[in-house]
């Protein structure tokens, strides 16, 4: 038994599939079944039920999970520790974020930065995907977080992860019941859709079009929040990142289906100005981002 493998067994179960969590880890999805059997065995406990599909989790694979989380979010912040007593960070780290990322990602991730290298500060303020670029270009943030970062002469783009877009719904919707939504299945449907001017909506509308697919827009805002709360009251459907809908599709609040447009993603990235000096802390901070953009992807 070793870190890695707890660390595995942690992603199956986060995860909620061995083929997945074999993946993050780069190795074949028989390997990670091998590995947590051998763990099993290590443990005489049976801590997954392979006997559903998908698989469930023992009560005693479920406290186990949380004890290896515990664990392995200790170890990390010891690594962390090491480290920013070899080299002292220090200053503030201003980051512009769309409100679905800032508030669902980012913030849960300056805590532990801030924890590791107490000289440091990390500042995230929540904007309109516009002002993101605003804040950038104008040195008003060191770094801006945005979905469909543009391709601008004075911006650099760091690309962080790909989320899957989802089909979501009310939980009493036709729909929720589904494996899988096909485009055509969407054809004069009520639809809650973005503003026309944001790149989401711009992607959305396009991979429609070539399907020749046409929804009914019943009401079109300019974040995922709003947009969400419209499903929440039936006011009809939406195309969504996977990421943003996790909380609400666990409390059973909102319905996300699998789409069958599997090349719709909303692509992720960190912005900064070229001619721009990033500190040693800003570097850091979009090392520490970057490292966690892979695993939260899906």
């Amino acid at each position: 038994m070793n870190l890695e493998t707890l660390q595995l067994y942690c992603d199956v179960v986060r995860l909620r599939s061995f083929s997945r969590g074999a993946a993050a880890h780069e190795v074949s999805q028989s390997a990670a079944s091998q590995a947590i059997q051998q763990l099993e065995a290590d443990l005489d406990v049976r801590l997954l039920d392979r006997s559903k599909r998908p698989f469930t989790v023992t009560p005693q694979g479920r406290h186990f999970y949380d004890a290896c989380r515990e664990l392995l979010h200790r170890y990390a912040q010891a690594r962390a520790r090491i480290a920013s007593s070899r080299t002292r960070l220090d200053g503030t780290v201003r980051v512009a974020a769309i409100y679905s990322v800032g508030l669902h990602d980012v913030s849960r991730h300056m805590q532990p930065f801030m924890s590791a290298h107490p000289h440091a500060k990390v500042q995230l303020e929540c904007l309109h995907p516009h002002k993101v670029v605003e804040a950038v270009i104008n040195d008003e943030a060191d770094i801006g977080i945005m979905s469909y970062p543009p391709a601008l002469r004075g911006l650099a783009v760091i690309p962080w992860r790909s989320e899957k877009m989802m089909l979501v719904c009310h939980p009493a919707h036709r729909f929720a019941k589904r494996r899988l939504v096909l485009p055509q299945d969407l054809n004069g449907e009520k639809f809650v859709a973005f503003d026309p001017d944001l790149g989401i909506r711009k992607a959305i509308d396009r991979s429609l079009k070539q399907r020749n697919v046409k929804v009914n827009v019943v009401m079109e805002f300019d974040n995922i929040e709003t947009i969400k709360q419209a499903i929440a009251i039936d006011a009809g459907v939406s195309i969504l990142p996977r990421p943003t809908v996790l909380k609400e599709t666990e409390i059973g609040n909102l319905a996300a289906v699998p789409l069958g447009i599997p090349d719709l993603v909303r692509p992720v990235g960190i912005i900064y100005r070229k001619q721009k000096h990033l500190s040693p802390t800003v570097t850091r901070f979009i090392e520490s981002l970057r490292k966690t953009g892979a695993t939260h992807a899906t």
